[in-house]
């Protein structure tokens, strides 16, 4: 915001300006999440009913195998009444036409298994089609989260998805013992940037601090827009004197390139009592204290 309006520190609990969009990412992703789920349900559901029809397959083998055991003690039969005493040749028909009926029977039993586990694999197939669009789909919503948290303009991190990391930022400084610089940086002069030469001209002018910032901060450097023109970054392990030299580097790479373009940053140390809201609060004094102490210079 500009220098002359209000200027109201966030807290996590407060919404970002572009939250909407953030959602509609958001509620992408838990649909295909819920998809991917019903589609993993259905391979299981595929996977149970392959196994059923792998078993009945098994039976009508078993049973085939029986018949065709019968068939053969039918013919042996039949052979033996053949060579015995005369008279007996209708009885070893009689087995042969059974064992004929029989192997009928056990030739229709296997065809049926084979009809079983043919669909079996059709199954086993479908439930692998289901699993990989079930993966396809988590990837997407993993895609669809990650934008959800990234402002589009700038590449920054939303406000929502911002205090969350900076939350786990702070956590990590304080079980580890280690250093945690918070800056609340605000982009000098936007309104009047945006009344003199456009919107347009503004956005390229968001866009080109975040970019400087980049440059300067380390990749790992967490750069949250948590207004118009402000935007919280939290940098791990380094003293505050450091990150006031980064800073004063941006500026003047940001002064380099346009006379017009510049920052303001406020920047203090994590301790061991801070909330979150405390330690953006402090963040936020020492970015006012800033622009006093401009002010007095340049008076």
């Amino acid at each position: 915001m500009a220098e002359d309006e209000a200027h109201n520190p966030p807290t996590a609990a407060e919404d970002h300006p572009r939250r909407s969009q953030g959602n509609d990412h958001n509620g992408s992703a838990e649909d295909r999440n819920w998809t991917a789920e019903d589609r993993d349900r259905t391979a299981d559901d595929r996977d149970r009913t392959a196994d059923d029809r792998d078993k009945l397959s098994q039976a009508h083998d078993v049973v085939a195998e029986s018949r065709d055991t019968a068939a053969d003690a039918r013919d042996r039969r039949a052979e033996r009444r053949d060579k015995a005493v005369t008279g007996l040749g209708s009885e070893a028909g009689s087995d042969s036409a059974g064992a004929r009926v029989d192997r009928a029977g056990g030739a229709i039993d296997r065809s049926r298994a084979a009809g079983d586990r043919t669909a079996a694999s059709g199954d086993r197939t479908a439930a692998s089609g289901d699993r990989t669009a079930a993966s396809r789909d988590r990837a997407r919503s993993a895609q669809d989260r990650a934008t959800a948290s990234i402002d589009e303009l700038t590449g920054a991190h939303r406000r929502d998805a911002g205090m969350v990391e900076l939350a786990r930022e702070m956590a990590r400084a304080k079980r580890t013992k280690k250093a945690l610089v918070l800056a609340f940086v605000d982009v000098d002069r936007l309104k009047a940037t945006n009344d003199s030469f456009g919107h347009g001209a503004g956005d390229q002018l968001l866009c080109r601090v975040v970019h400087t910032m980049r440059a300067h901060l380390r990749s790992y450097d967490l750069i949250t827009r948590v207004g118009g023109d402000e935007f919280i970054c939290a940098l791990p392990d380094l003293t505050t004197a450091q990150a006031v030299e980064r800073f004063l580097i941006v500026n003047a790479e940001l002064a380099a390139a346009s006379p017009h373009a510049s920052i303001t940053a406020g920047v203090t140390e994590l301790q061991a009592e801070d909330s979150l809201e405390g330690l953006i609060a402090r963040a936020d004094a020492a970015l006012r204290a800033q622009r006093q102490q401009r002010s007095t210079a340049q008076a």
